[in-house]
């Protein structure tokens, strides 16, 4: 028997989501605070038999906050299982209690266990006589609900499809139009379980939390994992092969006692309060004896790990350990008491393991990934490692992300074939990983958009990809289908751009015959760069064709070209001399790059790429940049459709950021200006002073009105105009676009 889905609605950040499990182990991805936590404690709920059955009256702080007021909402955890095994134990279970028949067979094979947190009766009879679309009303009433008119109920046997809206509007009511249903107890949801059947009673279930202080549990004696086992173990010693110790320990005890110093202390004590107190109120006798018990259960309790991590053999307590270590134990303990637990042969065997990767490197991570694995075992891991989520199997990954502010689950193999999902699954190694963390993603081609692009944003704004949740992921090809196929409304609901290259021609292509044959030849690849380029984009258009998710964004020439086209010459001049080492090369390449005409410096752009290496000279690019860079066009669009519209406080820091680089850019000019009138080059003094001057002026205008800012009141957009009025003679493509 395993869980199959797992509903969860309007609990915690989960207005209303389903999960998809399967046999064996399963993932479920998110980022820190994507709710992982309350997934796992959700099903902790209905089948961990650790948690306090006080823990299913839930709270007003269970309600998710999307909901506005939770007041008259119903809270609803809702399992299904399926596979359930044949065995009579299995069948009395689940026949009588949660269990659905399909057709005229006799054997449950599903079942459905439902925590369903609502009003009491009353209040749902007195809501459902509201008069349909009387808002006022239901305020009214609402308004004196306290959590103390909820109660838990478990339910089986349910029908409904909770992860449909219009089905709890249904069953719980219209809020919005104040339409709610007259019956008050939907067959749907289930028929209300009997206090004897009690699911984790009949399971076995461990739950491992997440390892980040687990020196503190050891010391612990009721999380300590080492306790746990022994327990279990102490009450199968036999007092047979118990007496010896006992013995062993009455005479321990006997001669400690008798230890010359123990009994002078004791002869000091009564003494001495005799003599301070006199012989009717001293005590008739003293006596100092060992406390050392010999009951097993309380010997249990005072054995302690002792491990050694280093080659000399020192074995350690566990808080000489490292984090590490220290992790790596605590987690084998309990999985070995999961083991233990096991052996009792529940109906099913659980095991949730949370965000496994805290302080245990990469190759610990893995291993325990493969290793971990038992036989009639569902094994549930939540992680933020991207090592972890490398070898996870995406058939069963559940990845929690956001959309809209809202948290959401998705399944990036729902609906792909088993040659897709292998290609997806063989893709994605630990670094491409993390497209199914991010939120949002840019798919690019080649290593110099890889080094190039988050290098343009980041100088330009201040802001780099990864603060606004943005992968960007090298394809390595233009095999865009093979991955952007996973962002869709069926998969993963992430905002996913393509950027690549149209390759068109920048210089004249038609053969003369007078070229000679090396041109001929270039002209004739160029021809088929281009005609390549356009099917591409046909193929890539038909593919993201009503996908609101996936949109692709294209380079008219390769990135070099386009980049240098966007008046950025002088970053390209500036490494000249890191890509060229021959003199004369320097002066032709950087009169080249000068060149108005594009055939020319476009040209000398892709020779200095293809010279020193695409990826190389991409580095070597990248340590010119500064924030008065152009982003391509093509780029600055697939930044903005991947994150969506940017919100007056990114656009106030990169406002910040652009004002006070201006403010050290100026400052740095002064000193070009001092230095050359040192050197009494009055030609260059002058340029630097009539192109400062316009850059000062903008500072003495704008200063007063950055000053008086108030964000939570000004208007960001008239500051943004005011800094583009004020600095005429800057780039402002950037700010005109976001």
């Amino acid at each position: 028997m395993h869980i199959s889905r797992l509903n969860l609605v309007n609990y915690r950040n989960f207005k209303n989501v389903k999960l998809n499990f399967n046999k064996g182990i399963n993932t479920v991805i998110g980022e820190n605070a994507s709710g992982k936590t309350n997934l796992f404690r959700a099903m902790r709920l209905l089948l961990d038999n650790s948690m306090p059955r006080s823990s299913t009256k839930l709270s007003e702080g269970d309600f998710c906050r999307s909901l506005g007021s939770w007041k008259g909402h119903w809270i609803i955890i809702s399992c299904e299982f399926d596979d359930i095994s044949s065995d009579e134990a299995s069948q009395s279970l689940f026949l009588h209690g949660n269990g659905n028949i399909e057709g005229e067979e006799e054997i449950v094979t599903k079942a459905t266990y439902n925590l369903i947190f609502r009003p009491k009766a009353h209040i749902r009879q007195a809501i459902s006589t509201i008069t349909e679309g009387d808002t006022t009303a239901l305020e009214e009433y609402l308004n004196d609900i306290s959590i103390d008119d909820y109660e838990t109920v478990l339910t089986g046997k349910s029908t409904a499809n909770f992860a449909d809206p219009e089905v709890y509007k249904a069953i719980v009511g219209d809020f919005d139009a104040v339409v709610f249903p007259n019956e008050l107890n939907n067959p749907e949801i289930g028929i209300r379980l009997p206090y004897i059947l009690n699911m984790p009673n009949e399971v076995s279930f461990t739950f491992i939390k997440a390892l980040r202080d687990v020196v503190s549990d050891f010391h612990n004696n009721r999380t300590n994992p080492l306790l746990t086992l022994l327990k279990n173990k102490s009450g199968e010693v036999s007092q047979e092969d118990f007496q010896p110790i006992a013995e062993l320990i009455g005479t321990l005890n006997e001669n400690i006692e008798g230890l010359n110093d123990v009994c002078d202390v004791r002869d000091d004590i009564a003494s001495t309060v005799d003599d301070t107190v006199g012989d009717t109120y001293s005590p008739n006798s003293i006596s100092i004896r060992s406390s050392l018990t010999d009951d097993s259960d309380q010997l249990f309790q005072s054995l302690k790990l002792f491990v050694a991590e280093s080659n000399d053999e020192h074995e350690g307590a566990i808080h000489e350990m490292s984090l590490g270590g220290a992790n790596l134990l605590y987690l084998t303990l309990r999985i070995l008491e999961f083991k233990y637990q096991r052996a009792n042969q529940s109906i099913a065997n659980f095991l949730l393991i949370e965000e496994p990767e805290a302080h245990i490197h990469t190759h610990i991570q893995k291993s325990l990934f493969d290793n971990i694995k038992y036989e009639n075992t569902q094994i549930i891991y939540s992680t933020h490692s991207s090592h972890i989520s490398e070898v996870s199997n995406i058939k069963n990954m559940n990845i929690i992300g956001l959309v809209d502010g809202n948290c959401e689950v998705f399944q990036p193999a729902k609906g792909l074939t088993n040659e897709q999902t292998g290609f997806v699954q063989r893709y994605l190694d630990a670094i491409r990983s993390n497209l199914l963390f991010a939120r949002s993603v840019i798919l690019v081609e080649g290593d110099a958009e890889e080094i190039l692009v988050p290098i343009l944003f980041k100088k330009s704004t201040g802001i780099s990809l990864d603060e606004m949740g943005i992968s960007l992921v090298n394809i390595r090809s233009t095999g865009f289908e093979n991955i952007a196929m996973l962002f869709n409304d069926e998969r993963i609901r992430k905002r996913c751009s393509i950027i690549t290259d149209l390759d068109s021609a920048f210089f004249d292509t038609e053969i003369q015959e007078e070229d000679s044959e090396p041109l001929k030849k270039k002209k004739r690849k160029a021809k088929g760069s281009e005609e390549s380029g356009a099917n591409r984009k046909l193929i890539l258009d038909e593919f993201c064709d009503n996908n609101s998710w996936l949109s692709p964004f294209y380079a008219e020439h390769t990135f070099e070209v386009d980049f240098i086209k966007s008046s950025n010459s002088v970053y390209l001049k500036n490494v000249v001399e890191d890509v060229y080492v021959d003199p004369a090369t320097r002066i032709t390449a950087k009169e080249d790059l000068s060149n108005a005409d594009i055939a020319i410096s476009g040209m000398r752009a892709l020779t200095m790429a293809n010279h020193q290496g695409k990826g190389w000279f991409a580095i070597t690019l990248g340590k010119a940049i500064n924030f008065k860079v152009a982003i391509p066009e093509y780029i600055l669009e697939a930044i903005r459709f991947a994150h969506g519209e940017f919100n007056p406080d990114l656009t106030l820091k990169i406002l910040s950021y652009r004002f006070k680089s201006i403010k050290e850019h100026v400052a740095e000019g002064k000193k070009y200006i001092k230095k050359a009138e040192e050197d009494g080059d009055m030609e260059l003094k002058s340029r630097c002073e009539s192109y400062l001057l316009p850059l000062e002026t903008g500072i003495e205008v704008f200063a007063p009105k950055w000053d008086v800012f108030d964000s939570s009141t000004g208007d960001i957009n008239e500051l943004k105009a005011s800094f583009i009025a004020d600095f005429p003679t800057e780039n402002h493509h950037l700010l005109e676009r976001i």
